[in-house]
């Protein structure tokens, strides 16, 4: 489970009702919300949350670095609060699902020094791709 509204408190984020309603919408393991999707959970808990609000809202995230945004494909956007965990995802390469996961091992070693280039790197994002059971029994 996510611990965002717990960071965000830790942090002093001033907790309007919006905030908090977009905030908890997005706390959980393994979510990956379309803002759209966001949006349309969050009104069901505040009716009259703005869209803009929401998009907002997961702008200021995003700066303050507690929520990912994610982008495995040409679809839409997704919003990640699992920021301060080192994962990778899995796509469904069918719908779009996304899961975390977190493999054994350290991509960013596996790099070999003659396949750097010179860069000196600091980060990697592995996707792995594939179908979901769902869309597999389908």
């Amino acid at each position: 489970m996510s611990d965002l509204l717990e960071r965000l408190r830790g942090r002093g984020w001033r907790m309007t009702a919006q905030r908090r309603v977009v905030a908890e919408v997005l706390d959980g393991e393994h979510v990956h919300l379309t803002a759209d999707e966001v949006h349309s959970r969050a009104v069901a808990k505040l009716p009259e949350i703005s869209r803009a609000t929401v998009y907002n809202t997961l702008g200021e995230l995003v700066s303050l670095g507690e929520v990912l945004e994610v982008s495995t494909d040409k679809r839409a956007k997704r919003y990640d609060p699992n920021a301060h965990r080192p994962h990778h995802h899995l796509v469904c390469a069918q719908c779009g699902a996304i899961r975390d996961v977190h493999p054994s091992g350290n991509p960013l070693a596996d790099l070999p020094d003659t396949e750097r280039f010179g860069f000196t790197v600091s980060d990697v994002e592995v996707t792995y791709r594939g179908i979901c059971p769902n869309c597999a029994a389908a």
